[in-house]
């Protein structure tokens, strides 16, 4: 049977930048959800396009190393069964990131991923500078992983940057970049999730997250 999680999340504000809250999950809580995948090691920029207006409405980057976890900065995603820190969100299985594309892939928007194998030294180095981070302003998603990634070693070419399409071009100038894209159409929807709109108190209340 597929297992039914439950992500609150704010329908207007689907590949939108929100955050800005530093939310804090204890230690208990993000050992138990990790993820250690056994593919090589990697990193994967997600870029949110507008499909009325072909305009970046946001970033994110999977990065795969000793676990695998997604640095959502200024992201309005929440699940559950992703403990965040600091737009930290731990855990991110196959399953959960496939909800999360979901959620972004919508009639208004969908998702370009570019995914890079890199050594386990660089995702090791890109792993602590996400966690390291810290919680990220609103709007301000593309600008704080161009400036991650232009930090580290083989990623000069990114330059420090607001826009999701300008990070997502320096982004793919490595030949080794992989392409996808997910429209409402196409993206995986098996993965369980059921997203509830956090105005709609009455399902809200339902699935016992009631304030």
């Amino acid at each position: 049977m597929m297992l039914r999680a439950l992500a609150v999340v704010a329908l207007l504000m689907l590949a939108a930048c929100g955050g800005g809250q530093n939310t804090m999950a204890d230690d208990a809580a993000i050992a138990q959800a990790r993820y250690v995948s056994d593919e090589p090691s990697s990193i994967t920029l997600f870029t949110v396009v507008n499909t009325r207006t072909g305009a970046g409405a946001h970033s994110a980057l999977l990065v795969n190393g000793s676990e695998t976890v997604l640095f959502d900065p200024a992201g309005s995603f929440k699940l559950r069964f992703m403990p965040e820190r600091g737009d930290v969100l731990y855990g991110a299985s196959p399953i959960w990131m496939n909800a999360y594309k979901d959620y972004h892939a919508r009639e208004t928007h969908f998702v370009r991923t570019q995914t890079l194998m890199v050594s386990p030294a660089i995702a090791e180095q890109i792993l602590v500078a996400v966690k390291a981070n810290g919680a990220v302003a609103k709007a301000h998603c593309a600008n704080t992983i161009s400036r991650i990634l232009g930090r580290i070693p083989g990623f000069g070419q990114i330059r420090t940057t607001y826009w999701p399409l300008q990070l997502e071009e320096a982004f793919g100038q490595n030949p080794n970049v992989t392409n996808a894209v997910f429209t409402d159409a196409t993206v995986d929807k098996s993965h369980g999730v059921t997203f509830i709109d956090e105005d709609d108190t009455e399902a809200l209340a339902a699935a016992g997250l009631a304030p």
